[in-house]
């Protein structure tokens, strides 16, 4: 019975030692829907300022679509572009433009890598080291979607400076 005990106590000590460290690790800052969609508004705005169609996707920590929005005119196939500049920024941890100027030094290994669109527009969401999201836009030239998708960072950067 002693037996019974010991072993209950401890298998209870292992639990709270999970669940405990489990609350900690998810103190981590998470974009919210909210905050997705005033980034595509800041974005759309922008691309509207300069006469542009985009397509502009927004991404969460794990790669999953949060918010996504075609403007009127823009071209279907910017859909798939801006979705693979989303996730290049976010499985890579950097700009889509790094790989862009890399490709353009003559490194034509990245045309090889799984995810790497070498293409500026993408752009990782970082809060304290840590990348909680990414940002990809399409459906202009490679400095447009950086543009575009730079005015979508700058309103998340003042949104964090708010807070």
């Amino acid at each position: 019975m002693k037996n019974k005990i010991h072993k209950f106590a401890l298998l209870a000590l292992i639990l709270f030692g999970f669940v405990s460290s489990f609350a900690q690790e998810t103190t981590k800052p998470v974009l919210t829907l909210e905050v997705a969609k005033q980034l595509a508004v800041a974005a759309e705005n922008e691309a509207a300022k300069n006469n542009l169609s985009m397509v502009i996707t927004i991404l969460d920590d794990g790669g999953n679509l949060l918010y996504f929005e075609r403007m009127n005119s823009a071209q279907l196939g910017s859909i798939d572009v801006a979705l693979a500049k989303a996730r290049t920024a976010l499985y890579f941890k950097r700009p889509t433009k790094s790989y862009q100027d890399r490709v353009a030094g003559g490194d034509m290994t990245l045309l090889k890598v799984p995810n790497v669109i070498p293409v500026e527009g993408g752009l990782p969401l970082i809060v304290h080291d840590q990348i909680i999201g990414s940002v990809g836009v399409s459906g202009g030239t490679p400095q447009q979607d950086g543009m575009v998708a730079q005015a979508a960072i700058t309103a998340f950067q003042t949104l964090q400076g708010s807070k």
